[in-house]
Protein backbone atom coordinates (compact mmCIF):
# COMPACT_ATOMS: atom_id res chain seq x y z
CA UNK A 1 0.00 0.00 0.00
CA UNK A 2 1.14 3.53 -0.79
CA UNK A 3 2.63 5.10 2.35
CA UNK A 4 0.76 8.40 1.88
CA UNK A 5 -2.61 6.65 1.50
CA UNK A 6 -1.93 4.55 4.61
CA UNK A 7 -0.75 7.51 6.69
CA UNK A 8 -3.72 9.70 5.80
CA UNK A 9 -6.12 6.79 6.30
CA UNK A 10 -4.74 5.99 9.77
CA UNK A 11 -4.82 9.66 10.76
CA UNK A 12 -8.43 10.06 9.63
CA UNK A 13 -9.61 6.81 11.29
CA UNK A 14 -7.98 7.72 14.60
CA UNK A 15 -9.50 11.23 14.43
CA UNK A 16 -12.95 9.79 13.73
CA UNK A 17 -12.47 7.54 16.77
CA UNK A 18 -12.05 10.71 18.86
CA UNK A 19 -8.29 10.31 19.33
CA UNK A 20 -6.74 13.77 19.70
CA UNK A 21 -5.72 15.22 16.34
CA UNK A 22 -2.08 15.73 17.40
CA UNK A 23 -1.77 12.08 18.46
CA UNK A 24 -3.47 10.97 15.23
CA UNK A 25 -1.03 13.05 13.17
CA UNK A 26 2.02 11.65 14.97
CA UNK A 27 0.85 8.02 14.72
CA UNK A 28 -0.12 8.48 11.07
CA UNK A 29 3.23 10.07 10.26
CA UNK A 30 5.21 7.25 11.93
CA UNK A 31 3.12 4.59 10.17
CA UNK A 32 3.61 6.30 6.82
CA UNK A 33 7.33 6.68 7.43
CA UNK A 34 7.72 3.00 8.29
CA UNK A 35 5.76 1.88 5.23
CA UNK A 36 7.79 4.32 3.10
CA UNK A 37 11.05 2.73 4.23
CA UNK A 38 12.29 5.57 6.43
CA UNK A 39 12.41 3.51 9.61
CA UNK A 40 11.77 4.92 13.08
CA UNK A 41 14.83 7.19 13.12
CA UNK A 42 14.26 8.48 9.61
CA UNK A 43 10.57 9.12 10.29
CA UNK A 44 11.33 11.02 13.51
CA UNK A 45 14.09 13.01 11.80
CA UNK A 46 11.73 14.04 8.98
CA UNK A 47 8.96 14.84 11.47
CA UNK A 48 11.29 17.02 13.55
CA UNK A 49 12.51 18.77 10.41
CA UNK A 50 8.96 19.71 9.49
CA UNK A 51 8.26 21.20 12.89
CA UNK A 52 10.37 24.25 12.09
CA UNK A 53 8.13 25.42 9.26
CA UNK A 54 5.05 24.83 11.37
CA UNK A 55 6.52 26.89 14.19
CA UNK A 56 6.63 29.94 11.90
CA UNK A 57 2.94 29.54 11.13
CA UNK A 58 2.15 29.05 14.82
CA UNK A 59 4.00 32.26 15.72
CA UNK A 60 2.05 34.14 13.06
CA UNK A 61 -1.20 32.91 14.56
CA UNK A 62 -0.04 33.97 18.02
CA UNK A 63 0.62 37.53 16.82
CA UNK A 64 -2.70 37.66 15.00
CA UNK A 65 -4.31 36.40 18.18
CA UNK A 66 -2.87 39.37 20.12
CA UNK A 67 -4.51 41.80 17.68
CA UNK A 68 -7.79 39.91 17.94
CA UNK A 69 -7.64 40.03 21.76
CA UNK A 70 -7.15 43.80 21.55
CA UNK A 71 -10.29 44.02 19.42
CA UNK A 72 -12.12 42.01 22.06
CA UNK A 73 -10.75 44.36 24.75
CA UNK A 74 -12.48 47.25 22.99
CA UNK A 75 -15.80 45.50 23.59
CA UNK A 76 -16.76 45.43 19.90
CA UNK A 77 -17.83 41.76 19.92
CA UNK A 78 -19.70 42.08 23.21
CA UNK A 79 -21.47 45.25 22.06
CA UNK A 80 -22.71 43.30 19.09
CA UNK A 81 -23.73 40.36 21.27
CA UNK A 82 -25.54 42.60 23.77
CA UNK A 83 -27.46 44.28 20.97
CA UNK A 84 -28.41 40.91 19.50
CA UNK A 85 -29.46 39.56 22.92
CA UNK A 86 -31.65 42.61 23.51
CA UNK A 87 -33.30 42.03 20.15
CA UNK A 88 -33.93 38.39 21.03
CA UNK A 89 -35.84 39.48 24.12
CA UNK A 90 -37.98 41.93 22.16
CA UNK A 91 -38.69 39.90 19.06
CA UNK A 92 -41.56 37.51 18.40
CA UNK A 93 -41.05 34.23 16.56
CA UNK A 94 -40.99 35.97 13.19
CA UNK A 95 -38.55 38.59 14.39
CA UNK A 96 -36.30 35.96 15.96
CA UNK A 97 -36.14 34.24 12.57
CA UNK A 98 -34.99 37.47 10.97
CA UNK A 99 -32.33 37.92 13.66
CA UNK A 100 -31.11 34.38 13.02
CA UNK A 101 -30.49 35.14 9.36
CA UNK A 102 -28.84 38.45 10.22
CA UNK A 103 -26.38 36.69 12.56
CA UNK A 104 -25.60 34.04 9.93
CA UNK A 105 -25.00 36.80 7.36
CA UNK A 106 -22.79 38.71 9.82
CA UNK A 107 -20.59 35.68 10.56
CA UNK A 108 -20.31 34.94 6.84
CA UNK A 109 -19.27 38.52 5.99
CA UNK A 110 -16.71 38.65 8.80
CA UNK A 111 -15.25 35.26 7.79
CA UNK A 112 -14.89 36.40 4.19
CA UNK A 113 -13.36 39.70 5.32
CA UNK A 114 -10.81 37.89 7.47
CA UNK A 115 -9.34 36.35 4.31
CA UNK A 116 -9.51 39.25 1.88
CA UNK A 117 -9.76 42.48 3.95
CA UNK A 118 -8.75 42.14 7.62
CA UNK A 119 -5.37 40.63 8.49
CA UNK A 120 -6.58 38.38 11.30
CA UNK A 121 -7.46 35.15 9.43
CA UNK A 122 -9.09 32.70 11.90
CA UNK A 123 -8.11 34.74 14.96
CA UNK A 124 -11.47 36.55 14.91
CA UNK A 125 -13.41 33.33 15.59
CA UNK A 126 -12.53 32.60 19.23
CA UNK A 127 -13.26 36.25 20.03
CA UNK A 128 -16.37 37.04 18.03
CA UNK A 129 -18.14 33.69 18.29
CA UNK A 130 -18.05 32.98 22.08
CA UNK A 131 -19.84 36.26 22.98
CA UNK A 132 -22.51 35.33 20.43
CA UNK A 133 -22.88 31.71 21.61
CA UNK A 134 -25.52 32.57 24.20
CA UNK A 135 -27.57 34.38 21.56
CA UNK A 136 -27.10 31.60 19.02
CA UNK A 137 -28.14 29.01 21.62
CA UNK A 138 -31.20 31.03 22.66
CA UNK A 139 -32.20 30.96 19.00
CA UNK A 140 -31.42 27.18 19.02
CA UNK A 141 -29.18 27.49 15.97
CA UNK A 142 -27.32 24.29 15.10
CA UNK A 143 -23.60 24.96 15.60
CA UNK A 144 -22.81 22.63 12.70
CA UNK A 145 -24.52 25.22 10.49
CA UNK A 146 -22.30 27.95 11.93
CA UNK A 147 -19.22 25.77 11.35
CA UNK A 148 -20.20 25.36 7.69
CA UNK A 149 -20.79 29.11 7.32
CA UNK A 150 -17.41 29.99 8.84
CA UNK A 151 -15.54 27.36 6.81
CA UNK A 152 -17.12 28.65 3.60
CA UNK A 153 -15.90 32.15 4.44
CA UNK A 154 -12.41 30.86 5.22
CA UNK A 155 -11.96 28.86 1.99
CA UNK A 156 -14.03 30.20 -0.92
CA UNK A 157 -12.62 33.78 -0.91
CA UNK A 158 -8.99 32.69 -1.23
CA UNK A 159 -9.77 30.19 -4.01
CA UNK A 160 -11.74 32.74 -6.04
CA UNK A 161 -10.87 36.36 -5.14
CA UNK A 162 -7.25 37.47 -5.84
CA UNK A 163 -7.07 39.74 -2.77
CA UNK A 164 -5.41 39.07 0.58
CA UNK A 165 -4.93 35.32 1.05
CA UNK A 166 -6.51 34.90 -2.38
CA UNK A 167 -3.72 36.94 -3.94
CA UNK A 168 -1.16 34.62 -2.37
CA UNK A 169 -2.95 31.39 -3.33
CA UNK A 170 -4.08 32.33 -6.85
CA UNK A 171 -1.19 34.48 -8.05
CA UNK A 172 1.90 33.61 -6.00
CA UNK A 173 1.26 29.87 -5.68
CA UNK A 174 -1.20 28.59 -8.31
CA UNK A 175 -0.24 30.71 -11.31
CA UNK A 176 3.47 30.56 -10.45
CA UNK A 177 3.56 26.76 -10.15
CA UNK A 178 1.48 26.18 -13.29
CA UNK A 179 3.75 28.55 -15.21
CA UNK A 180 6.87 26.79 -13.91
CA UNK A 181 5.41 23.53 -15.23
CA UNK A 182 5.55 24.83 -18.79
CA UNK A 183 2.11 26.40 -19.30
CA UNK A 184 1.93 29.90 -20.78
CA UNK A 185 -0.20 31.74 -18.21
CA UNK A 186 0.02 35.14 -19.91
CA UNK A 187 -3.40 36.74 -19.98
CA UNK A 188 -5.10 33.87 -18.15
CA UNK A 189 -7.90 34.93 -15.79
CA UNK A 190 -7.40 32.78 -12.70
CA UNK A 191 -10.74 33.99 -11.27
CA UNK A 192 -12.52 32.62 -14.35
CA UNK A 193 -10.72 29.29 -13.94
CA UNK A 194 -11.95 28.94 -10.33
CA UNK A 195 -15.46 30.36 -10.82
CA UNK A 196 -17.27 27.04 -11.31
CA UNK A 197 -15.49 25.30 -8.38
CA UNK A 198 -16.38 28.30 -6.19
CA UNK A 199 -20.00 27.87 -7.31
CA UNK A 200 -19.78 24.30 -5.98
CA UNK A 201 -18.74 25.69 -2.58
CA UNK A 202 -21.74 28.06 -2.69
CA UNK A 203 -24.09 25.16 -3.43
CA UNK A 204 -22.68 23.27 -0.44
CA UNK A 205 -23.27 26.31 1.78
CA UNK A 206 -26.87 26.65 0.62
CA UNK A 207 -27.55 22.95 1.27
CA UNK A 208 -26.10 23.23 4.80
CA UNK A 209 -28.02 26.40 5.67
CA UNK A 210 -31.35 25.69 3.98
CA UNK A 211 -31.66 21.93 4.43
CA UNK A 212 -29.11 19.95 6.47
CA UNK A 213 -28.99 21.99 9.68
CA UNK A 214 -32.12 24.10 9.49
CA UNK A 215 -33.80 22.28 12.39
CA UNK A 216 -33.41 23.71 15.89
CA UNK A 217 -30.84 22.16 18.24
CA UNK A 218 -30.89 22.61 22.02
CA UNK A 219 -27.74 23.51 23.96
CA UNK A 220 -27.17 23.88 27.70
CA UNK A 221 -27.19 27.64 28.37
CA UNK A 222 -25.72 27.20 31.85
CA UNK A 223 -22.48 25.79 30.40
CA UNK A 224 -22.08 28.89 28.23
CA UNK A 225 -22.61 31.19 31.23
CA UNK A 226 -19.83 29.37 33.10
CA UNK A 227 -17.12 30.02 30.49
CA UNK A 228 -18.08 33.22 28.69
CA UNK A 229 -16.89 36.57 30.08
CA UNK A 230 -19.68 39.03 30.78
CA UNK A 231 -17.62 41.77 32.41
CA UNK A 232 -16.21 43.36 29.25
CA UNK A 233 -16.78 47.11 29.38
CA UNK A 234 -17.10 49.28 26.29
CA UNK A 235 -18.08 52.82 25.31
CA UNK A 236 -18.45 54.81 22.07
CA UNK A 237 -14.75 55.82 22.16
CA UNK A 238 -13.47 52.25 22.50
CA UNK A 239 -15.75 51.12 19.67
CA UNK A 240 -14.51 54.01 17.51
CA UNK A 241 -10.88 53.11 18.22
CA UNK A 242 -11.64 49.52 17.26
CA UNK A 243 -13.01 50.71 13.92
CA UNK A 244 -9.94 52.90 13.30
CA UNK A 245 -7.54 50.08 14.26
CA UNK A 246 -9.25 47.62 11.92
CA UNK A 247 -9.16 50.18 9.09
CA UNK A 248 -5.48 50.93 9.71
CA UNK A 249 -4.62 47.22 9.78
CA UNK A 250 -6.29 46.84 6.40
CA UNK A 251 -4.43 49.79 4.86
CA UNK A 252 -1.05 48.66 6.20
CA UNK A 253 -1.67 45.14 4.97
CA UNK A 254 -2.29 46.35 1.43
CA UNK A 255 0.60 48.83 1.59
CA UNK A 256 3.29 46.47 2.90
CA UNK A 257 1.71 43.18 1.82
CA UNK A 258 2.16 41.86 5.36
CA UNK A 259 -0.65 40.63 7.55
CA UNK A 260 1.63 40.52 10.57
CA UNK A 261 2.69 44.18 10.26
CA UNK A 262 -0.93 45.13 9.66
CA UNK A 263 -1.98 43.38 12.85
CA UNK A 264 0.85 45.07 14.78
CA UNK A 265 -0.22 48.48 13.44
CA UNK A 266 -3.73 47.86 14.70
CA UNK A 267 -2.41 46.76 18.08
CA UNK A 268 -0.28 49.92 18.36
CA UNK A 269 -3.37 52.07 17.75
CA UNK A 270 -5.14 50.28 20.59
CA UNK A 271 -2.14 50.94 22.85
CA UNK A 272 -1.74 54.62 21.93
CA UNK A 273 -5.45 55.30 22.32
CA UNK A 274 -5.50 53.89 25.84
CA UNK A 275 -7.97 51.12 25.07
CA UNK A 276 -5.07 48.77 25.78
CA UNK A 277 -2.94 50.17 28.61
CA UNK A 278 0.82 49.78 28.51
CA UNK A 279 0.85 47.60 31.60
CA UNK A 280 -1.78 45.35 29.99
CA UNK A 281 0.07 44.88 26.68
CA UNK A 282 2.18 41.93 27.84
CA UNK A 283 -0.85 40.22 29.30
CA UNK A 284 -2.87 40.66 26.12
CA UNK A 285 -0.06 39.25 24.00
CA UNK A 286 0.10 36.26 26.33
CA UNK A 287 -3.67 35.83 26.21
CA UNK A 288 -3.61 36.01 22.40
CA UNK A 289 -0.92 33.36 22.22
CA UNK A 290 -2.80 31.09 24.64
CA UNK A 291 -5.96 31.48 22.59
CA UNK A 292 -4.23 30.30 19.42
CA UNK A 293 -1.88 27.82 21.12
CA UNK A 294 -3.89 24.67 20.39
CA UNK A 295 -4.40 25.64 16.74
CA UNK A 296 -0.71 26.48 16.43
CA UNK A 297 0.30 23.19 18.07
CA UNK A 298 -1.85 21.18 15.66
CA UNK A 299 -0.44 23.14 12.71
CA UNK A 300 3.09 22.34 13.92
CA UNK A 301 2.23 18.63 14.12
CA UNK A 302 0.63 18.84 10.66
CA UNK A 303 3.84 20.36 9.27
CA UNK A 304 5.80 17.43 10.69
CA UNK A 305 3.30 14.98 9.17
CA UNK A 306 3.63 16.68 5.78
CA UNK A 307 7.42 16.52 5.91
CA UNK A 308 7.35 12.75 6.60
CA UNK A 309 5.02 12.28 3.61
CA UNK A 310 7.42 14.20 1.40
CA UNK A 311 10.45 12.31 2.74
CA UNK A 312 8.94 8.94 1.81
CA UNK A 313 8.89 10.05 -1.83
CA UNK A 314 5.54 8.35 -2.23
CA UNK A 315 3.53 11.47 -2.93
CA UNK A 316 5.15 11.43 -6.37
CA UNK A 317 4.56 7.68 -6.56
CA UNK A 318 0.89 8.24 -5.80
CA UNK A 319 0.63 10.91 -8.46
CA UNK A 320 2.55 8.79 -10.98
CA UNK A 321 0.27 5.80 -10.29
CA UNK A 322 -2.74 7.98 -10.98
CA UNK A 323 -1.11 9.12 -14.22
CA UNK A 324 -0.60 5.50 -15.32
CA UNK A 325 -4.25 4.67 -14.68
CA UNK A 326 -5.46 7.65 -16.66
CA UNK A 327 -3.95 6.80 -20.04
CA UNK A 328 -5.54 9.20 -22.54
CA UNK A 329 -8.94 9.48 -20.85
CA UNK A 330 -9.53 13.18 -20.07
CA UNK A 331 -12.60 12.61 -17.92
CA UNK A 332 -10.89 9.93 -15.82
CA UNK A 333 -7.74 12.04 -15.71
CA UNK A 334 -9.51 15.06 -14.25
CA UNK A 335 -11.30 12.90 -11.66
CA UNK A 336 -8.17 11.07 -10.48
CA UNK A 337 -6.14 14.27 -10.25
CA UNK A 338 -8.83 15.83 -8.08
CA UNK A 339 -9.04 12.74 -5.84
CA UNK A 340 -5.26 12.70 -5.36
CA UNK A 341 -5.39 16.39 -4.46
CA UNK A 342 -8.13 15.64 -1.92
CA UNK A 343 -6.05 12.92 -0.30
CA UNK A 344 -2.85 14.98 -0.16
CA UNK A 345 -4.52 18.12 1.22
CA UNK A 346 -6.44 16.21 3.90
CA UNK A 347 -3.14 14.77 5.07
CA UNK A 348 -1.13 17.98 4.94
CA UNK A 349 -3.99 20.23 6.09
CA UNK A 350 -3.02 23.13 3.83
CA UNK A 351 -4.05 23.79 0.24
CA UNK A 352 -1.20 26.30 0.01
CA UNK A 353 1.29 23.47 0.56
CA UNK A 354 -0.50 20.99 -1.70
CA UNK A 355 -0.31 22.97 -4.95
CA UNK A 356 3.52 22.97 -5.29
CA UNK A 357 3.57 19.20 -4.59
CA UNK A 358 1.00 18.19 -7.20
CA UNK A 359 1.61 20.85 -9.86
CA UNK A 360 4.96 19.37 -10.91
CA UNK A 361 3.19 16.22 -12.15
CA UNK A 362 -0.33 17.44 -12.91
CA UNK A 363 0.70 20.28 -15.23
CA UNK A 364 2.63 18.10 -17.72
CA UNK A 365 -0.06 15.43 -17.44
CA UNK A 366 -2.79 17.96 -18.16
CA UNK A 367 -0.89 19.20 -21.21
CA UNK A 368 -0.43 15.62 -22.41
CA UNK A 369 -4.18 14.95 -22.07
CA UNK A 370 -5.00 18.04 -24.10
CA UNK A 371 -6.50 20.24 -21.38
CA UNK A 372 -6.53 23.97 -22.08
CA UNK A 373 -4.27 26.22 -19.95
CA UNK A 374 -7.38 27.52 -18.16
CA UNK A 375 -8.57 23.97 -17.45
CA UNK A 376 -5.13 23.05 -16.07
CA UNK A 377 -5.32 26.06 -13.74
CA UNK A 378 -8.75 24.89 -12.64
CA UNK A 379 -7.66 21.28 -12.03
CA UNK A 380 -4.55 22.17 -10.03
CA UNK A 381 -6.32 24.92 -8.06
CA UNK A 382 -9.32 22.74 -7.23
CA UNK A 383 -7.13 19.73 -6.40
CA UNK A 384 -5.24 21.94 -3.97
CA UNK A 385 -8.38 23.39 -2.35
CA UNK A 386 -10.05 19.97 -2.00
CA UNK A 387 -9.56 18.65 1.50
CA UNK A 388 -9.00 22.04 3.14
CA UNK A 389 -12.53 21.67 4.45
CA UNK A 390 -12.99 18.41 6.25
CA UNK A 391 -9.38 17.91 7.30
CA UNK A 392 -8.82 17.46 11.05
CA UNK A 393 -5.56 19.43 10.77
CA UNK A 394 -6.84 22.34 8.64
CA UNK A 395 -7.21 25.81 10.11
CA UNK A 396 -10.50 26.01 8.19
CA UNK A 397 -11.96 23.47 10.62
CA UNK A 398 -9.78 24.20 13.66
CA UNK A 399 -10.80 27.86 13.59
CA UNK A 400 -14.58 27.28 13.82
CA UNK A 401 -14.08 24.69 16.55
CA UNK A 402 -11.97 27.09 18.61
CA UNK A 403 -14.95 29.43 18.93
CA UNK A 404 -17.87 27.01 18.98
CA UNK A 405 -16.44 24.59 21.55
CA UNK A 406 -15.56 26.99 24.38
CA UNK A 407 -18.30 25.37 26.49
CA UNK A 408 -17.51 21.79 25.43
CA UNK A 409 -20.72 21.34 23.40
CA UNK A 410 -19.16 21.18 19.91
CA UNK A 411 -17.03 18.20 18.84
CA UNK A 412 -14.20 19.03 16.42
CA UNK A 413 -14.49 15.86 14.31
CA UNK A 414 -18.23 15.21 14.21
CA UNK A 415 -19.47 18.81 14.36
CA UNK A 416 -16.82 20.60 12.26
CA UNK A 417 -14.79 18.11 10.20
CA UNK A 418 -17.48 15.70 9.00
CA UNK A 419 -20.14 18.35 8.15
CA UNK A 420 -17.69 20.54 6.21
CA UNK A 421 -16.27 17.53 4.37
CA UNK A 422 -19.70 16.42 3.19
CA UNK A 423 -20.96 19.87 2.23
CA UNK A 424 -17.85 21.24 0.54
CA UNK A 425 -15.49 18.52 -0.68
CA UNK A 426 -18.18 16.52 -2.47
CA UNK A 427 -19.69 19.46 -4.45
CA UNK A 428 -16.20 20.88 -5.06
CA UNK A 429 -15.17 17.53 -6.54
CA UNK A 430 -18.21 17.48 -8.85
CA UNK A 431 -18.05 21.12 -9.91
CA UNK A 432 -14.25 21.04 -10.30
CA UNK A 433 -14.51 18.02 -12.60
CA UNK A 434 -17.29 19.66 -14.62
CA UNK A 435 -15.27 22.87 -14.94
CA UNK A 436 -12.21 21.01 -16.21
CA UNK A 437 -14.32 19.38 -18.91
CA UNK A 438 -16.01 22.56 -20.21
CA UNK A 439 -13.46 25.38 -19.99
Amino acid sequence: MNAVVAAVGIMLILSLCRVHVVVALIVGALAGGLLGGLGIEGSLAAFNKGLGGGATVALSYALLGAFAVAIAKSGLAHALADKALALVGKQDVKGAGLLKWLLIALLLVVAISSQNILPIHIAFIPLLVPPLLYVLSKLQLDRRLIACVLTFGLITPYMFLPVGFGGIFLNDILLANVASGGVDTTGLDVTKAMAIPALGMLCGLLVAVLFSYRKKRVYDLSKIEQVERVDVAYNPLSLLVAGVAIGAAFVVQLWLDSMIIGALAGFIIFSVSGVVRCKEADGLFTEGMKMMAMIGFIMIAAAGFAEVMKATGEVKTLVDSAAELIGHDKALGALLMLLVGLLVTMGIGSSFSTVPIIAAIFVPLGMQLGFSPLAILCIVGTAGALGDAGSPASDSTLGPTSGLNVDGQHNHIWDSVVPTFLHYNLPLLVFGWAAAMVI
